[in-house]
């Protein structure tokens, strides 16, 4: 089966559907969403709309559970805490209680889906190194698992030693792997551009993808809604 595998769309409308679009054109077949469908960005209700309307696996992401009272402010910076409470006034009641009961962690079709780290998801720690991935692989009851919360599209890949890849196609082969397909909306590894994966479950290979968006009218929108000025700047860099 092959799946579009996406998250950290952080409210940013523009570059959602440029991915909705760009999976389309991939013609994928299931849809895995690795939360944090809001913060940071100024279309929180657009953005949460598609995703329940498209009803792909969903996890919560840190951001999802901060708007929904679930995790305090005091774990976020100050640009991401007015972003959390300028989104709980925008979100119908519907909505953040939809965020609030999304899970932390999911299986489906044999894919292990978490935010943060496979081994202690409440956390929402970063999966960054060979040890964080160590640890979440002693977790894994599946080959293959999608995380999210870097923003950076990276394979690790268990054995002896843990090894690394930042291609863009991977064929994972028999190689138990933890894959992050990047971020949607707030990219971070100097590529502004969104960024999302497609999965071929059968043939066990991975592929990013990058699509270009209008920026410059997202970046506009946060300025309008009176959000930090760097949630928007940062966009143009990819940082």
């Amino acid at each position: 089966m092959r799946y579009g595998v996406f998250g950290d769309i952080h409210s940013n409308l523009a570059a959602l559907r440029a991915v909705m679009d760009g999976m389309r054109t991939q013609r994928v077949e299931g849809h895995l969403c690795l939360g944090d469908i809001v913060g940071y960005g100024a279309d929180a209700r657009e953005c949460v709309e598609i995703i329940r309307d498209l009803d792909p696996t969903v996890i919560a992401g840190n951001h999802d559970w901060a708007v929904a009272g679930r995790l305090g402010l005091e774990y976020f910076n100050t640009q991401a805490q007015a972003a959390i409470v300028w989104t709980r006034r925008e979100l119908p009641a519907d909505d953040i209680e939809w965020l609030g009961a999304l899970e932390l962690r999911r299986v489906r079709g044999g894919v292990t889906l978490s935010h943060g780290t496979v081994h202690d998801p409440q956390q929402f720690q970063y999966l960054q190194t060979p040890h964080d991935a160590f640890l979440s692989f002693q977790e894994m009851k599946t080959k293959t698992a999608f995380v999210g919360h870097s923003h950076i599209p990276v394979t690790f890949f268990d054995g002896l030693p843990i090894t690394y890849s930042l291609e863009q196609r991977i064929e994972f082969g028999d190689r138990i792997a933890i894959a992050n397909p990047g971020s949607v909306g707030q990219p971070r590894d100097e590529d502004p551009r969104a960024s999302f994966a497609v999965y071929d479950s059968d043939a066990r290979v991975l592929e990013i993808h990058r699509v270009e968006y209008d920026i410059g009218a997202t970046v506009g929108r946060i300025l309008r809604a009176g959000l930090p000025v760097l949630l928007g700047e940062r966009l143009r860099i990819g940082r």
